[in-house]
């Protein structure tokens, strides 16, 4: 997260301090076409047939200004088209590749194209829907600009210098590419065209199953659909295999759709297809044709064009060192600035922490203290009321105690009074009583001694008797 955050800081210190930024901007699903990017398109209509999900459409910008448009396949990591207009021939810049965020990352807030190196850390996923650097380092391909460099000037051309704008050819294949277009277009494709301005050029390609580093899509063909948008105006397809670096075929614009998806239109209205000049057609066909057997168009003016070729040539043999040592400044003071502001970013963060710590603890302090308060506060009430409550429920208690001992006091001598009270009433009344319990006892006593003198006469008589049944003989009856 802090890596990001300095990252991102730098970024938009960069683009402050260097407004020359190029900025490739995902066109959004509600947007119709490729937005600002639609005057790249006859009629301001981009081609219609290409549906699927995978597909981006990106507005190439550079200076804050729409360049060039590229729809490209998130699946095969590759452009599968960059529509432009011809401005004029250049002589190549240095190469500085770019890469667009939002392929990868569409929630992240870079809305513009940034270097590689810039963004690693910064961007979530990314690599995973487009094609980077490290994809083409070591595999024997390189980065082969469908929109080629040459055929843009100053601003147009560095916009061209985005992996989005990128296949992966090999370099005897992207030299021969970009050697054929750009004679193409200058030698048979702008003279033709009565207003150059009006030249609407779709630079494409076909997707294949080679994959490079099993992720990146080698082209099988590379074409070139040309829309003269312009009185008496015409269209032609160009195709290049992959197969054969020299090959390039000519055909109509509707025979090129065909090899192309389903339901493929690349020109409004089909560009004047339908009723183009005859004779206009054929002097073009004519010069793509001695362009692909290696003639020269136009040789009129061949001695003054190498003459000047010369000039150049030597005048660039002496500003190269020049140059060099102005591209060595530049970039001392671009890596000085970025030192600059990364320093300073350093010194704002441990100055900002150290601030942020000191409030943060200060805070905490200050919640912790008006917390303590609060508590007092709210306790007070609730020990009034306790307190009151158990000064009450003493109170009760003293009561009680007071009337339980006097209760106690004053139930001795009610109780002893009563007892002395009622001796004599006992007293007296138990007196009958007792004599008759006196007379029963008498009474009872010689009825006891009667009762006993009567059982003892009864048991000297029954002895008796025995005694004279045992031992006094019976007398015979003879007797």
């Amino acid at each position: 997260r802090e890596w990001t955050m300095k990252t991102s800081i730098v970024f938009l210190l960069c683009i402050s301090v260097f407004p020359g930024f190029s900025q490739g901007r995902v066109v959004g699903e509600d947007e119709a076409g490729f937005a600002e990017c639609n005057v790249f398109f006859p009629g301001q209509v981009p081609p219609e047939g290409f549906t699927e999900p995978f597909h981006v459409k990106i507005c190439q910008q550079y200076n804050k200004e729409p360049r060039f448009a590229t729809l490209y396949s998130t699946k095969d990591k590759i452009p599968l088209y960059s529509a432009f207009k011809y401005t004029k021939p250049a002589q190549n810049k240095e190469e500085n590749w770019l890469v667009e965020p939002q392929i990868d990352d569409p929630e992240n807030d870079l809305h513009e194209m940034v270097h590689e190196a810039d963004i690693i850390g910064a961007v979530a996923n990314l690599g995973a829907n487009q094609a980077l650097t490290s994809d083409y380092v070591g595999s024997g391909y390189e980065r082969g600009l469908l929109n080629p460099s040459l055929l843009n000037e100053e601003d147009f051309q560095m916009a061209t210098y985005t992996l989005t704008n990128a296949v992966p050819l090999s370099p005897s294949l992207s030299k021969s590419w970009h050697r054929d277009i750009a004679r193409v277009v200058e030698q048979a494709l702008v003279p033709h065209c009565s207003k150059k301005d009006h030249l609407y050029l779709l630079a494409g390609a076909i997707p294949s199953s080679v994959r490079v580093k099993g992720k990146v899509s080698v082209p099988d063909t590379l074409w070139l659909a040309a829309c003269c948008d312009a009185p008496g105006g015409w269209s032609l397809g160009l195709v290049k295999k992959m197969n054969d670096e020299n090959s390039l075929a000519d055909l109509m614009v509707g025979e090129l759709e065909k090899q192309l998806l389903a339901g493929v239109h690349l020109f409004k209205g089909n560009c004047g297809g339908d009723n183009q000049s005859q004779e206009k057609t054929e002097a073009i066909l004519q010069a793509v044709g001695q362009i692909r057997s290696g003639e020269q168009v136009g040789t009129s003016d061949n001695q003054e064009a190498k003459d000047s070729g010369l000039v150049r040539r030597v005048a660039a043999i002496i500003a190269t060192p020049f140059i060099k040592l102005l591209e060595l400044l530049i970039y001392v003071f671009v890596e000085l600035v970025k030192f600059v502001f990364y320093f300073l970013w350093l010194v704002i963060k441990r100055v900002g922490g150290t601030v942020l710590d000191g409030v943060y603890s200060l805070w905490n302090g200050v919640v912790s203290y008006l917390k303590a308060i609060s508590m007092v506060l709210i306790s007070i009430p609730y020990d009034v009321g306790r307190v009151i409550v158990n000064i009450f429920l003493g109170f009760l208690q003293i009561v009680q105690d007071v009337a339980s001992l006097t209760y106690r006091i004053l139930r001795i001598p009610v109780g002893f009074v009563l007892h002395l009270a009622a001796f004599p009433y006992h007293s007296i009344c138990a007196i009958p009583s007792v004599l008759k319990d006196v007379a029963t006892g008498i009474g009872g006593t010689f009825s006891l001694v009667i009762d006993a003198t009567a059982t003892l006469l009864h048991g000297f008589y029954y002895l008796a008797g025995y005694i004279v049944k045992r031992f006094v003989p019976k007398a015979s009856s003879d007797d």
